[in-house]
């Protein structure tokens, strides 16, 4: 994970200069929101044909993932609750229409179960203990660290293997619980993914090798960079045919007005292609308080 990377260059035992492709922007918002938009509904059709009209339904996580996800359940007809603990993400939860909760104030009612932070022990046995029968629990995150599998495998719990991928974990009272792909990322276990996003995570990744191989000697340490912006947008422009879409050019007197190359890049470094409570500028949260409390308080 990106994560590791920058713990290893932190430490500073990274050995090589190393290209973070999982946050460049062509990478965070087509396989990380726009697939997982889609992935997420067909990963849960193939392994139990649920109906989502009217369900319950926890996303833990309101990232690029995330948001996909609930977007895709929303539409359907869910109702969705979301968990965070950015207070920036939280925030677009709740003006996306999600209601923002802890788990454990929605674990003994919901329907489903989502895990999508990339984190570890998301979902404890204390908390899976409490699910009511029927429920579905799966992850969408990184890892398979996020749902506390391991607890589940003791004596007094049985595992019915169901179908591929579809285990019922049921408990001594008889409840069971739906686990699927053995808390491994469901998109990958259960569904399928687009040519369309395969092409642009692959495009970007081998346009990081080659920005890497071709560097001159010095432009790299032994760090972590991201995707330079121009590159982005390349792997973007290349599949834009695929639409037949037209890029608008500017005029000379428009990119000098704007103090840009006419042939990019666009965007600042720092410009993430959000929306969100602080992309048009860092005081937008604070609009109900007092600006002087804010700047004493971020940049004092």
């Amino acid at each position: 994970q990106d994560g590791t990377l920058y713990q290893l260059s932190k430490a500073g035992k990274l050995c090589v200069p190393a290209m973070n492709v999982n946050d460049s922007v062509t990478k965070q918002k087509f396989d990380n929101l726009y697939c997982c938009r889609e992935s997420i509904l067909d990963g849960l059709k193939r392994t139990t044909d649920v109906m989502f009209g009217g369900k319950q339904v926890v996303v833990c996580g309101y990232g690029e993932v995330g948001k996909g996800c609930c977007a895709a359940l929303k539409a359907l007809g869910a109702i969705v609750y979301v968990t965070e603990i950015d207070p920036i993400c939280a925030l677009q939860a709740c003006m996306d229409g999600f209601r923002v909760v802890k788990l454990n104030e929605v674990i003994r009612v919901v329907d489903m179960v989502i895990t999508c932070t990339g984190n570890k022990n998301v979902v404890t046995r204390d908390q899976l203990d409490r699910l009511k029968n029927g429920c579905i629990v799966c992850n969408m995150g990184h890892s398979n660290t996020e749902i506390d599998v391991a607890s589940l495998r003791t004596p007094e719990l049985t595992w019915e293997r169901v179908r591929s991928q579809v285990d019922h974990v049921i408990w001594p009272d008889g409840k069971r619980v739906l686990l699927l792909a053995e808390g491994r990322l469901l998109n990958l276990s259960c569904s399928t993914v687009p040519t369309f996003v395969l092409s642009i995570t692959a495009t970007t990744q081998a346009l990081a090798l080659i920005e890497l191989y071709n560097a001159p000697e010095g432009r790299y340490k032994q760090d972590v960079y991201l995707l330079p912006k121009k590159m982005d947008e390349y792997v973007a422009s290349l599949h834009l045919p695929t639409f037949d879409a037209h890029l608008t050019e500017l005029t000379d007197e428009q990119a000098k007005y704007l103090g840009l190359n006419k042939n990019g890049p666009f965007k600042p470094n720092y410009y993430r292609y959000q929306p969100g409570c602080l992309q048009a500028g860092h005081f937008s949260a604070c609009e109900s308080v007092n600006l002087l409390q804010c700047i004493e308080k971020y940049y004092l």
